[in-house]
């Protein structure tokens, strides 16, 4: 019995522990990734299930850095980056970065919407998106940081939902461990599309800044002075939140690559498509699993979205700021995200389909990522902004891979679109 109680008392204490690392990397699993999940999946069913691996390292060592740039400094990325850079960078990061992030959240509402409508036919699917909106505004409004924080962190249970449908229907492990830790590649331009889509789906910018200011909001809320500790503890949390993040996207390219694949369904456009399609090959419960999991990511999402928007304009324009604060302490905070949400559901009714705007957000996210990874390299590397808290060696191997993997994308994503 005291054993069963030590093991409890350890699982609470490291639940505890686990914060703005564990939204941050859960919310990279928005419905607009599923979407680029699922395209991949059932274009080259399990061929793809290395990069969930391939990308942990690297996605865990760019979100620690952001991370840790907030806990030493006080200050989100953009407010570092106005301190000690040059205000042309800043302006132009701004500049990409609010249409993208808000394609994305419109993207997100209509695929939460959509597969609203799939659960209750009767209901139309805009009635459902402009249901959602409003529902994250008011919680937004009304609800305190440590109770948006806390909702945010059940939310990631939702995910879990994506775990257990492999093990729901026949699913062939000794090809899926093999896929797991053997690359492979086809020669041709489709393969190399998916795979830079779940490279910019991964390593997404708006969660650089969205980790590095939750960070400087977890201590302003428990009043703690950073030391070695709460650097340690991060680094917990972080390492926790991606390792979840990359679970479940191996397992959403496992599911359609099973289940998509091997039915012969290769075109897979949105997540409905994805969700109806697995209804008559796996069964109406890993349907209904996909079509609730999309919901709740995108209610998961779509905050981090938003609340990134609201903190980069904060940061830049000296607005009250945090989710801490309330509406009349942080109008231009809170404005900013109700703007937000509103732009992207009005996607609904001016014609731009999700697809068109999972596109341009792409080509936006491969366009800043490799400026704010070097950016945040060399943040972490000048003892005049880190102190003692600068990159180690590995920090920086893993940093430097990610800068060039990214920037390499970049180049591929323009090519192919252009093309």
């Amino acid at each position: 019995m005291p054993e069963k109680n030590s093991f409890v008392i350890s699982i609470k204490k490291y639940w505890k522990l686990l914060g703005p690392g564990l939204i941050t990397g859960a919310s990279d699993d928005d419905p607009s990734g599923i979407a680029t999940y699922s395209q991949a999946g059932a274009k080259f069913g399990t061929k793809l299930l290395w990069t969930a691996i391939f990308t942990y390292p690297l996605m865990a060592a760019l979100q620690e850095m952001c991370a840790r740039i907030g806990l030493v400094t006080g200050h989100g990325l953009t407010g570092t980056i106005k301190r000690y850079y040059s205000k042309t960078i800043l302006y132009l990061i701004l500049l990409i970065s609010f249409p993208s992030i808000t394609l994305n959240v419109g993207a997100d509402i209509a695929g939460m919407g959509a597969v609203g409508n799939l659960i209750v036919p009767q209901i139309p699917a805009f009635v459902f998106s402009i249901f959602f909106t409003g529902l994250l505004m008011l919680s937004f409004i009304f609800f305190s940081y440590r109770k948006i924080a806390t909702i945010l962190k059940w939310l990631c249970i939702v995910l879990f939902s994506y775990i257990l449908i492999p093990f729901l229907i026949s699913t062939d492990w000794i090809t899926v461990l093999k896929s797991a830790f053997i690359p492979k590649f086809e020669n041709n331009a489709e393969y190399f599309m998916a795979l830079v889509g779940i490279l910019g789906t991964t390593i997404s910018p708006y969660l650089f800044f969205w980790q590095t200011s939750m960070e400087v909001e977890e201590i302003q809320e428990k009043k703690v002075i950073v030391d070695k500790q709460i650097i340690d503890d991060m680094q917990v949390d972080v390492k926790a939140g991606i390792a979840f993040s990359n679970i479940v996207f191996f397992f959403m390219i496992l599911t359609t690559g099973t289940v998509l694949f091997n039915a012969g369904i290769h075109n897979i456009n949105t997540v409905e498509e994805a969700a109806q399609a697995l209804k008559p090959l796996a069964g109406n419960m890993a349907y209904v699993l996909f079509a609730i999991g999309v919901i709740g990511t995108g209610l998961l999402a779509i905050p981090v979205l938003a609340g990134a928007l609201s903190y980069m304009l904060a940061e830049t324009f000296d607005w009250e700021e945090g989710l801490n604060k309330k509406f009349h302490e942080a109008k231009g905070f809170y404005i900013t995200m109700i703007i937000s949400l509103l732009l992207g559901l009005l996607m609904h009714f001016v014609g731009i389909s999700p697809i068109k705007a999972l596109i341009y957000t792409a080509v936006l996210y491969g366009i800043t990522a490799p400026v704010l990874i070097a950016l945040i390299l060399h943040i972490c590397n000048n003892k005049k902004i880190m102190g003692n808290f600068t990159n180690n060696l590995f920090q920086n191997i893993f940093g430097i891979l990610s800068l060039l993997l990214m920037t390499a994308a970049a180049v591929a994503l323009i090519y192919f679109t252009l093309k």
